[in-house]
């Protein structure tokens, strides 16, 4: 398993590119499923700070599907030999708006594999650093992290909660549901079993419920920052350290620094451990 392990090195380096358009209907379709009540989309109007994320849906034929529902691994990503694979976090810098009927371009390149043994045991992390451009040139440069994990030993204690890294100043609070969760992976075109396929995510993967895209919780973090900030966001990072269920209240919080140039951000489980931790810079 080592050895094959770090074969996956050899990845490092790999690169692909896409094309895809900022469109009203996807525009419209993610305002809806985060229940917002805004205007119409109109061509020429920005992108939301934190929307790009349903651009550049990972596609390959239903044949080539694996048993979780995510593409067959080895194409571009490594074909990592564990089974469990998560949203871990990211750090994106935004340098220019992307706008309604914009034509975009997507350079991902693996920037790193990395192999590391947890509590939870052997884990693989893969970097995945990608750059989009509008017409107008560099809008969005960002790096993503891939976690692979084996099977949960069902004998370990649960990890201690990670202590708020604020005082929360911001809030709000959501409870997902299947369909919020449904409604998101099909705009990313996610078929990631774990999200709405009951039977599996507690049969197979042993969760308790539908696990809430890590994806959905970092957006739902754009969105507290993007309402309270008094600036637009021009960096964030973000780190998933816990799993958040359906029907399980989230509640998203926020401190700003004293000049409003930076805050701290976070998520909240239902019994008050953070699953989601972040940082962000206005402009």
């Amino acid at each position: 398993m080592s050895a094959d392990l770090e074969s996956l090195k050899q990845w490092i380096g790999r690169a692909e590119t896409a094309i895809d358009y900022v469109t009203i209907p996807s525009v419209d379709r993610l305002s809806a499923t985060l229940d917002r009540d805004d205007p119409f989309p109109k061509v020429s109007g920005p992108l939301p700070v934190g929307w790009h994320s349903i651009l550049f849906p990972r596609i390959v034929r239903h044949s080539q599907i694996g048993p979780d529902g995510h593409p067959q691994r080895g194409d571009f990503l490594p074909p990592v030999p564990l089974p469990r694979r998560m949203f871990a976090g990211k750090r994106t810098t935004f340098i220019a708006p992307l706008l309604v009927g914009d034509e975009v371009q997507r350079e991902s390149t693996i920037q790193n594999v990395s192999i590391k043994d947890g509590r939870s045991g052997r884990m693989v992390f893969v970097t995945v650093k990608t750059d989009i451009r509008s017409p107008r040139g560099l809008a969005i440069s960002e790096e993503q992290d891939i976690v692979y994990r084996g099977e949960p030993d069902k004998n370990a204690a649960p990890a201690a909660p990670m202590p708020a890294p604020g005082k929360a100043v911001w809030q709000h609070q959501v409870t997902p549901d299947p369909v919020m969760l449904f409604r998101y992976s099909a705009l990313t075109f996610n078929g990631h079993r774990i999200h709405y396929d009951h039977p599996y995510v507690t049969g197979t993967e042993g969760y308790p419920n539908l696990v809430m895209n890590g994806g959905l919780t970092t957006l739902l973090v754009y969105e507290l920052a993007r309402t309270h900030g008094t600036t637009p966001i021009r960096f964030m990072s973000s780190r998933n350290v816990r799993a958040l269920f359906v029907g399980r209240t989230i509640t998203l919080c926020g401190e700003p620094s004293t000049d409003n140039k930076t805050a701290k951000l976070w998520a909240q489980d239902d019994t008050g451990a953070v699953a989601l931790s972040a940082e962000a810079e206005f402009q």
